[in-house]
């Protein structure tokens, strides 16, 4: 293999200093033409074999053969060798893969037909996401906040969200201003560095004019901020949409279980369906949490904080498949909380996962989580928005609550017993893709694409023009 490395760079000298010499002897042209079709030594090798080898030289100098005669060039644009590197060089495959044949259309988003690998070059495709500058990301959730560099692998930094907003009772404009200020020092950037992808809670929820109005104020709102402190450009995303991305899907109904409500959002395309309606059920997670520590107190098990309570939540509750069989079982588990010892919970395990299908037995009256969801499904196939009805059938999970095993589980068992099979065969429940982060690596999904090269760093007058299915803004549209 060595040999055939070296043979492959001495072609490589031959190659472009016949090339060279071409260009100031015209008699030797015609020779030269004849040279640069033939692989010489190679051209035995059959072209599978000449893929390995060429893989082993890298990404870099694989560019680099492509210019020294057309069969070069035509084994070096081998799709099939561009996915190798994009598999081993970036992010898993099937990110890459969605990004760049679902994220670059633009709204409404069309993918593409027929055969996706012949008709994109790959090979172009990683060259331009090797030039992507990168983008800070923020994703504040109304109970957590999660920042870091789209390079990154995963989220740098984790924060309270309430306890960066600054005084509740300030402006809109100074609270974000002071929240955006606390994430870029804590990341020790400067605002004027980079570009900046946030999401946007699901908030206002229905399609009144006065609705429109509130979520139009939040969004100018955060863009002054964020212009203010001479961000070069801004791209807002709603989180539902996100944590959709971050499962490889486009339509669909993402389920968001958030600090204080749960939002049902259907989503066709990238779009959110307000019209066919958004539903909000009024437990969150530190309803769920609340209710564990009510039964921690009646049960007179001693903690000193709610990071306990919460840390309890989130490694051993989980959502029963059957409730009422669940009770007969013995159920108990310990864990250790560092600096407080040993805690050991039995039913309480998955009565606090149940707060979120029977809110009446922690004191809410609220529809439960599957009954929001069927609702949502009636209302999506009742409205025919596609002839192919599927687009609803697929439920994506997110937030930190939304982690308790059995959950996706016990809501797909649930949907089937509620919805007539017409409209629920089919449906399938996906956990959160990324845990807590999963609409952090949506954004991450969106930032990493290949056409974030449109963006000019000098001006900033332009960023991500293709992708107008986002709120997207500069600081000559705002």
């Amino acid at each position: 293999m060595a040999m055939l490395l070296r043979k492959v760079w001495e072609s490589v000298s031959h190659r472009s200093s016949s090339c060279s010499s071409s260009s100031t002897n015209s008699a030797n042209q015609s020779s030269y033409t004849e040279s640069t079709a033939s692989l010489g030594d190679f051209d035995r090798i059959p072209i599978d074999v000449m893929l390995q080898i060429v893989k082993l030289v890298g990404p870099k100098d694989a560019a680099r053969l492509s210019v020294v005669c057309r069969s070069w060039r035509s084994i070096v644009s081998d799709n099939r060798l561009w996915i190798f590197f994009l598999q081993n060089y970036h992010d898993l495959w099937d990110s890459v893969f969605f990004s760049e044949t679902h994220l670059r259309s633009g709204y409404p988003i069309q993918t593409y037909a027929g055969d996706i690998t012949n008709e994109l070059s790959f090979m172009r495709i990683y060259g331009q996401r090797e030039q992507v500058p990168g983008c800070v990301i923020i994703d504040g959730g109304s109970g957590y906040c999660k920042f870091g560099w789209s390079k990154y692998a995963c989220p740098s930094g984790r924060s309270a969200t309430f306890l960066e907003f600054g005084n509740i009772e300030s402006p809109m404009y100074s609270r974000l201003r002071h929240f955006f200020a606390t994430i870029y020092s804590r990341m020790q950037v400067r605002p004027s560095a980079q570009p900046i992808v946030v999401s946007l809670p699901i908030c206002h929820y229905d399609d009144t004019e006065c609705a429109k109005a509130s979520r139009r104020q939040l969004k100018e709102a955060m863009y002054s901020a964020l212009f203010d402190m001479n961000a070069p450009a801004v791209c807002a995303i709603n989180q539902a949409t996100l944590a959709l991305y971050a499962a490889r899907r486009t339509s669909g109904i993402a389920v968001n279980i958030g600090f204080q409500v749960t939002s049902v959002v259907p989503i066709l395309n990238g779009k959110v369906m307000r019209k066919v309606g958004v539903e909000v059920i009024g437990v969150g997670a530190l309803k769920v949490t609340g209710f564990l520590r009510e039964q921690m107190q009646q049960n007179n098990i001693n903690f000193e904080s709610l990071y306990t309570v919460r840390t309890l939540k989130e490694k051993l509750c989980y959502v029963a498949a059957d409730y009422e069989a669940e009770l007969a079982k013995y159920t108990q588990a310990s864990l250790e909380v560092q600096g407080e010892g040993w805690f050991t919970l039995s039913k309480e395990r998955f009565k606090t996962g149940e707060v979120l299908f029977q809110p009446c037995i922690a004191g809410v009256r609220a529809m439960g989580l599957h009954q929001a969801v069927a609702l949502c499904m009636d209302h999506c196939h009742a409205a025919e928005l596609t002839a192919d009805d599927s687009w609803y059938k697929t439920v994506v999970l997110s937030g930190g609550t939304a982690c308790l095993p059995g959950l996706a589980e016990r809501l797909e068992k649930e949907l089937h017993g509620l919805l007539p099979e017409s409209i629920c065969n089919g449906t399938r429940v996906i956990p959160p893709p990324y845990g807590a982060d999963t609409a952090w690596f949506g954004a991450k999904l969106i930032s990493n694409v290949s056409y974030f090269t449109s963006l000019d760093m000098q001006t900033g007058s332009r960023f991500l023009e293709h992708l107008s299915w986002t709120m997207v803004c500069d600081k000559e549209t705002i």
